[in-house]
């Protein structure tokens, strides 16, 4: 049995935040609900940043949606925008929430400090959950005192408009009616949602950034070059792009911060090999190249 979600807020507005905003604001399924969605940021430019975001990427949807008539395309945009709440009050926003998800910086501290600021604010009722890519929930949750059965995992894929899959992560606390809850948004934005354990990496990136360690260790033991390496995984394994590709779209610094994490403190993970962060990734990373991101990682852009 599930509660019903009748409005969330999202407390970041950059790439991430500002496309799970656009999803839930798009959603034929949660505009016949009603559902309520608001924007939050520290700052009117971060908020006009995201609104420029989303404004783009609706643009594209549209353009493709409405095949070039630009008055109903416009339209779009702008009904779709209208649906969106935009605020720099995170506290006044989690106070009518039923849901807030948090797409802030990747870091534990803000991370906790953020929702033990919201814990006072939110109903006890609201449900709390976070779409880090790699730190643990149940960490993040301990900032919270009595909220524990309703704090999640809720971990989108970028860009999120497109991308198909939501991880609802659950910790040995999450209850039943939460889960239910959250998969219920995630069906309702349009979206598959996959059950998975409060683990490092949760599904994808447990699999994906060690495939993508070893690569690179494969490239500095000489074994092959990497543009080698990317055509044999998209010629041979049939993926979309290969792991040097992949690590230039996720970002460098990004790659690097999640396997440092996971060698200092993983669980099950810490000092393994699997993990070990390259020397070569480490030099990218010092040089200021992340990748797509900047213009240069593996490669240029």
């Amino acid at each position: 049995m599930s509660s019903v979600i009748k409005s969330v807020s999202i407390i970041g507005a950059g790439l991430m935040g500002a496309g799970i905003a656009q999803s839930i604001a798009a959603a034929p399924a949660l505009i016949a609900k009603g559902v309520a969605v608001t924007l939050v940021d520290v700052g009117e430019d971060r908020l006009a940043n995201g609104k420029k975001i989303i404004s783009s990427s609706l643009a594209r949807v549209a353009k493709k949606k409405f095949d070039g008539d630009k008055a109903q395309a416009d339209a779009f945009v702008a009904d779709t925008l209208a649906r969106i709440t935009f605020s720099t009050d995170a506290g006044l926003a989690a106070a009518h929430s039923d849901l807030v998800v948090e797409a802030i910086v990747e870091n534990l501290d803000a991370k906790q400090k953020l929702f033990r600021d919201l814990d006072t604010r939110a109903p006890k009722t609201t449900i709390f959950a976070s779409n880090t890519s790699s730190l643990p929930i149940s960490e993040i949750a301990k900032s919270t005192l009595s909220r524990r059965d309703r704090f999640a995992g809720l971990h989108f894929f970028n860009p999120v408009p497109q991308m198909k899959l939501v991880e609802i992560v659950r910790t040995q606390e999450l209850s039943d009616t939460a889960y239910a809850s959250l998969k219920d948004l995630v069906v309702g934005m349009g979206k598959v949602g996959v059950e998975c354990k409060d683990t490092p990496g949760f599904i994808v990136n447990r699999l994906l950034v060690p495939y993508m360690l070893e690569a690179i260790r494969m490239v500095e033991r000489g074994e092959a070059s990497k543009e080698d390496v990317d055509i044999a995984m998209k010629l041979g394994a049939g993926y979309p792009m290969g792991p040097f590709e992949l690590a230039d779209y996720v970002g460098l610094d990004t790659t690097k911060f999640i396997t440092e994490g996971w060698y200092a403190s993983g669980k099950g993970l810490q000092g393994k090999e699997l993990v070990s962060p390259p020397a070569s990734l480490g030099k990218l990373v010092e040089e200021g190249k992340f990748g797509r991101k900047n213009g240069e990682g593996f490669y240029k852009y």
